[in-house]
């Protein structure tokens, strides 16, 4: 797939990036390479791959036993009183937010 250098000045006016006449080819080409590979990725027969969804624990002999469980810890939500320290180390708060320069002027 071709991307063009229009599509490269669209994706980096949607990023708020400035890209000097050289770095637009270059991204193009960079974009055109991923792309490509995302085709190739795309090619490839996954309809007998099972779906994973997390590890299961291995046996000693780096077997997986068909009836196996994963060990999960139960979820318990903490409190996390953190806040005020990150806060204290921040060069510009006013709690309980961090104020950052204002980025968004379109």
């Amino acid at each position: 797939m071709k991307i063009s250098r229009e599509e490269v000045l669209r994706v980096a006016q949607l990023a708020h990036l400035e890209l000097a006449p050289e770095e637009v080819e270059t991204y193009r080409a960079q974009l055109d390479e991923i792309l490509a590979y995302i085709g190739k990725l795309q090619e490839l027969d996954v309809s007998n791959v099972e779906p994973m969804t997390q590890m299961l624990p291995r046996t000693a002999g780096g077997a997986t036993p068909a009836d196996a469980e994963p060990e999960l810890r139960d979820d318990v939500p903490l409190p996390c009183n953190v806040g005020g320290a990150v806060l204290a180390e921040a060069p510009d708060a006013a709690r309980p937010f961090f104020r950052v320069p204002k980025v968004i002027e379109r």
